[in-house]
C-alpha cells in the first residue's frame, strides 16, 4: 500500500470516529500528558480515566507531585498496579523541579535523563505536548501498521515499523503530528474490534500474566497493608494467611525499589 492511500484511510476514520472525550487530549501541559502516558502503560484506558482525574486533582502540578510524600502518591495510585511507575513518576517530578526549575525540557536527550522515561515516553511528550515530529510506538500504532503492511508476517519488529512510521508522518511545519498519532491510535482500537487483535504478530508482544493468584497480587496486598498502617512481617503474614517466605521475599523487593521503608522490625511507606 502506498503511504498516501494509507494516510487517507487513517485520516478518514479519525474524522468520523475520533475519541475527543479522552481527558489527556484536552491539554498541552507536559506534566498532565506525562501522568497519562505513565498510567496508560500496561493499563486499559477505561481504568485510567478516573485515576487520571483523581490523581491530577490531588497533584495538579509537577511541583505539587514533587513535594508530596511517596505514601500520598502510592495511596492515590492504588488500583492501577505496577507501583514502580508511581515511584518513577514522582522521581521525574523531583528532577524537573530541582534540575530544570520546574519546567519540562523539550529535547529528547534531556527527557531521557528523567527517571523512568525511555524513548517511547519521550516521543509521546514531544508529539503530544509540543507537536514535534517524533516516533511514537505503542500497541495501537503497531496494530495499524502490521494490519496494512505485514498482514501475513509474524514477529514484526519495531525496526521494520519505524521507516513506515517516519514515511507517513505529516511534513514538519504542518502541526499535525499530535493529531496523526491520535488518529492512528483510534484507528488501531477499531481494527482490534473489527478484525481481531493482531498485536501477537509483533516481535515485542508479551502476554500479560493473570493477576489473580499471582505474586503481583500478593505484592499489591502487602503494599496496601503497609500503606494503611505500619506493620511487621509477622503481622502481614498473619493477615494474608500465607507463608512467611513469599512475604519476606516481596518485602525485600519493595524495599529495594524504594516503595517501602524499614524501621526496626516494622515496615512503613
Amino acid at each position: 500500500m502506498k503511504p498516501a492511500a494509507f494516510k487517507r484511510i487513517v485520516w478518514n476514520y479519525y474524522k468520523e470516529h475520533g475519541r475527543d472525550s479522552l481527558p489527556w487530549r484536552k491539554t498541552r501541559d507536559p506534566y498532565k500528558i506525562l501522568v497519562s502516558e505513565i498510567m496508560l502503560q500496561q493499563t486499559q484506558v477505561d481504568r485510567v480515566i478516573p485515576k487520571y482525574n483523581s490523581f491530577l486533582k490531588k497533584f495538579p502540578t509537577v511541583k505539587a507531585l514533587s513535594s508530596a510524600s511517596l505514601r500520598a502518591v502510592l495511596l492515590q495510585w492504588q488500583g492501577l498496579g505496577y507501583n514502580r511507575r508511581a515511584v518513577n513518576l514522582k522521581r521525574a517530578a523531583e528532577t524537573i523541579v530541582k534540575e530544570f526549575n520546574g519546567t519540562f525540557p523539550k529535547d529528547e536527550k534531556a527527557l531521557l535523563s528523567l527517571p523512568g522515561i525511555g524513548k517511547a515516553t519521550a516521543g509521546d511528550l514531544l508529539a503530544f505536548a509540543w507537536n514535534k515530529t517524533a516516533i511514537v510506538i505503542e500497541t495501537n500504532v503497531r496494530t495499524v501498521f502490521i494490519h496494512h503492511f505485514f498482514p501475513d508476517k509474524n514477529k514484526v519488529s519495531d525496526k521494520e515499523l519505524i521507516p513506515l512510521i517516519e514515511s507517513t508522518l505529516p511534513r514538519q511545519g504542518l502541526g499535525q503530528t499530535r493529531d496523526w498519532y491520535y488518529a492512528l491510535m483510534d484507528y488501531g482500537t477499531y481494527l482490534k474490534k473489527a478484525h481481531g487483535n493482531n498485536i501477537k504478530k509483533s516481535a515485542h508482544y508479551k502476554k500479560q500474566s493473570k493477576f489473580k493468584g499471582s505474586n503481583r497480587e500478593l505484592r499489591s496486598k502487602i503494599l496496601k497493608l503497609i500503606l494503611n498502617k505500619r506493620r511487621t512481617e509477622a503481622e502481614i503474614t498473619k493477615l494474608l494467611e500465607t507463608s512467611s517466605e513469599p512475604v519476606r521475599k516481596n518485602l525485600l523487593a519493595l524495599l529495594s525499589e524504594g516503595l517501602i521503608r524499614k524501621h526496626g522490625q516494622t515496615y512503613t511507606s
